[in-house]
């Protein structure tokens, strides 16, 4: 066993551990996950806007190797009676603190509560995005992450305020969807996030 296997049986209080599992027959039973990131650096028009709505720091993120290993240690320490890690060292979790510090995020703004509905889906994706979903680009009340980045990537030289603002609304809903508030599809954001940006610098008021 290799140093980082040593660490990683300290970290979980045994060296016979699903953690293991990745390195041998096993490894079937390692958990998989998936994280669908942009891995360009949004247009540096954006940022002016991205920043307006405190976003920022989490266009920053580029990509995310993901330890299978390790999660699927994590997943077997999690107790859901205390939403906590239990490791021998002691109990841990994620804490707002974690948010703040490295995603830069409001953790202490308006809460986001509520139930969204929409009369008008096509209305709503024409005045916040700048254009409407084709067939095939939705999924129920989610926008696909491929239409999102249609929409990053056609952006013009000569764009206008209005056209800059729509993608800037089109690359959070995408940090959204693939960092921030992944879902099992991994394909998706649901629009009950849209019209939480119509204006942005009030976005920024919410935690």
């Amino acid at each position: 066993m290799g140093s980082e296997g040593i660490a990683m049986a300290r970290l979980i209080g045994s060296d016979r551990h699903i953690s293991d599992a990745a390195n041998n027959a096993d490894s079937f039973r390692v958990l998989r996950g998936l994280v669908s990131v942009l891995k360009k650096a949004p247009d540096a028009r954006l940022m002016t806007y991205l920043e307006l709505a405190r976003f920022g720091s989490v266009a920053l993120i580029r990509s995310s190797d993901l330890r299978f290993d390790l999660l699927s240690a994590l997943v077997e320490r999690w107790r859901p009676e205390t939403h906590t890690f239990h490791f021998p060292c002691g109990e841990c979790t994620v804490t707002l603190e974690d948010v703040a510090l490295q995603l830069g995020l409001p953790i202490d703004g308006s809460p986001v509560t509520g139930v969204s509905s929409f009369t008008d889906l096509t209305a709503l994706c024409y005045q916040l995005l700048g254009d409407s979903l084709g067939d095939g680009e939705s999924y129920f009340s989610g926008i696909k992450f491929t239409w999102l980045k249609a929409k990053i990537r056609q952006l013009l030289a000569t764009a206008t305020e209005g056209e800059l603002m729509c993608a800037a609304r089109a690359y959070i809903m995408h940090m959204v969807g693939a960092v921030l508030m992944p879902d099992a599809n991994g394909d998706n954001v649901h629009l009950m996030y849209l019209p939480l940006l119509a204006d942005l610098p009030t976005a920024r008021s919410y935690s």
